[in-house]
């Protein structure tokens, strides 16, 4: 019997449906793959910037020390200054001796003084100038020597032992301590509690606690203005060891 040459496939050949078939398989498989390997890149956060807090508080903490520093400084300067006087004349009560104004002459001997505390006139001859380095004295100096340390702008802060206190002498001694140009010592006979005197000026008050003292001790310490000497020494460490003592008790 003769065979139909169409109903069995040619040995060797692939029948039409394989290769469409296995290409189509191929091609889900790529197209699987391909879709499944695809990667999306990763996004970078930025975190937001940490605020220094820490520098901060402690920049803030200057700023207010430094602002307080400053306005302490102010209110020290305005209050040191609110009492400043620049001329005598504005410091009520206060006596100007004009016959004063040269250079007096030196002695050897005791003079008998106008005034007293003595503002001006004679004195010891040099070097036999009191100590007046910030200098504090117990005992009535020697008048003639005190009066030769006012030619040379000290000013001299007396007071009578009978009348002062303990807390006025302690105020009086805060002013001359430590300051050159200036020295206190009792005064035997003193017709007020404290006398403070440069040369050819005096001032006469109750009080250590009278703004006057120390106004006239800022204006007079060492001012050339008024003094005859303006630049001669204050230093004379003989007579701060060994203070010569006023020889009597002043007539007033």
């Amino acid at each position: 019997m003769a065979k139909d040459p169409t109903s069995e496939p040619t040995p060797g050949k692939r029948t039409g449906s394989s290769p469409s078939g296995a290409g189509s398989t191929r091609g889900r498989a790529g197209k699987a793959g391909g879709k499944g390997g695809r990667t999306r890149p990763t996004a970078n956060v930025v975190a937001p910037p940490r605020r220094p807090w820490g520098l901060i508080a402690a920049a803030v903490a200057v700023v207010l020390f430094a602002a307080a520093v400053i306005t302490y400084a102010v209110v020290q300067v305005n209050e040191a200054n609110a009492n400043k006087v620049e001329s005598p004349d504005e410091i009520q009560g206060l006596q100007t001796y004009d016959a004063y104004e040269e250079p007096q002459d030196h002695v050897d001997g005791a003079v008998d003084y106008a005034e007293s505390p003595p503002v001006g006139g004679p004195h010891a001859a040099p070097p036999d100038w009191a100590d007046c380095t910030g200098t504090v004295y117990d005992v009535d100096i020697r008048h003639e020597n005190a009066v030769h340390s006012l030619e040379h702008g000290a000013v001299w802060i007396t007071y009578n032992p009978d009348e002062i206190s303990g807390a006025d002498l302690d105020t009086l001694t805060g002013l001359v301590e430590n300051q050159a140009g200036r020295m206190i010592s009792p005064y035997i006979g003193l017709d007020s509690p404290i006398s403070i005197q440069s040369w050819g000026h005096q001032l006469k008050v109750d009080s250590a606690s009278d703004e006057r003292i120390k106004q006239f001790a800022d204006l007079m310490t060492l001012n050339s203005e008024f003094t005859p000497e303006p630049g001669a020494s204050c230093e004379n460490p003989t007579f701060a060891a060994s203070p010569l003592v006023a020889e009597a008790a002043p007539a007033q």
